[in-house]
């Protein structure tokens, strides 16, 4: 008798374990899914594919001759649309000083494996002969964007 109460507690004690476990994993698989729906939403892209950053400025420009800032980010992401209004007035302020450029890279996934791209918003930051000289991701205030040009030596007031 008491081996089959020893056998009824092991017994009972394994489902327990098994079903810890059985729960464990799916809620793990529920964060995991909707970790991968909030990065499409939010706007963080996971492109880690291997790509190798571009070094230098390919596509619209043609031949550099000013200071570039290319954004890339996605029309319906949040930081995303954060930057649009700051993106907006660096054309506007610094017409002929510098160019800016926005590509959406959830239009145009070409340009994000193009440039390498593992998460939106990224800013790319380009000398006037064209070559990337910083790179930031996430969120860039204007004030911060503005003192990156400087720190970098490149001088926008002209």
């Amino acid at each position: 008798m008491e081996n089959e109460t020893q056998t009824a507690k092991t017994g009972t004690s394994s489902r327990k374990t098994t079903t810890v476990l059985v729960v464990g994993v799916i809620a793990f698989g529920a964060i995991m899914a909707l970790a991968g729906r909030n990065q499409q939403r939010c706007g963080c892209l996971p492109f880690g594919d291997g790509c190798v950053p571009q070094t230098s400025a390919p596509g619209a420009f043609g031949r550099a001759t000013r200071p570039r800032l290319l954004d890339l980010g996605a029309t319906k992401c949040i930081p995303c649309k954060k930057m649009a209004p700051i993106l907006e007035e660096l054309k506007q302020e610094y017409v002929g000083r510098m160019d800016v450029e926005f590509i959406d890279v959830w239009q145009n996934r070409d340009a994000a494996g193009q440039y390498g791209i593992e998460s939106i918003p990224t800013q790319i930051f380009f000398d006037a002969a064209g070559k990337e000289i910083y790179r930031h991701q996430g969120f860039f205030a204007k004030d911060d964007i503005l003192k990156k040009w400087n720190e970098l030596g490149v001088d926008l007031t002209n």
